[in-house]
């Protein structure tokens, strides 16, 4: 497989935010973006806040861009903050560095895209970005 398609990246969103339902979480928002950092999809559900585009495609963005998930952004970020502020300086100030934000590959680890998730606490959009990126047949980096 050459990278994502439009139609996987919305079984991605769609089971997303499925799961966001079966844990009755808040209303999520859900970017996906391909391995260069450009969106393919995205979706917005009812009573989201109107932020929400940036902080999802912030968290996928800074996923692509460094190659790690937000978790490991958020480690890094305690550990060495002049690091991820530098980077995030860099990159325009849209590196959202939390969980939430998960890197997309396929069964070799080879990093297809990443997906972001947004609108409830870091870990739960994290659990939610998983269910969606393993529905679509696809390996998540939490």
């Amino acid at each position: 497989m050459a990278g994502l398609t439009l139609s996987r990246a919305r079984v991605m969103i769609r089971k997303t935010l499925e799961k966001g339902k079966e844990m009755d979480m808040n209303p999520l928002s859900v970017v996906v973006l391909d391995a260069g950092g450009n969106v393919i999809a995205f979706e917005r559900q009812d009573g989201a806040s109107p932020g929400r585009f940036q902080i999802a495609h912030g968290k996928a963005y800074g996923s692509i861009m460094l190659g790690i998930p937000g978790s490991a952004q958020m480690a890094r970020a305690e550990s060495q903050a002049y690091f991820i502020a530098a980077a995030n300086g860099a990159f325009g100030g849209s590196l959202i560095p939390v969980p939430g934000g998960v890197l997309v590959k396929d069964s070799k680890g080879r990093v297809l895209g990443a997906l972001g998730v947004t609108g409830d606490s870091s870990d739960n959009d994290a659990a939610a970005a998983k269910a969606g990126v393993e529905a679509a047949g696809l390996v998540a980096a939490v």
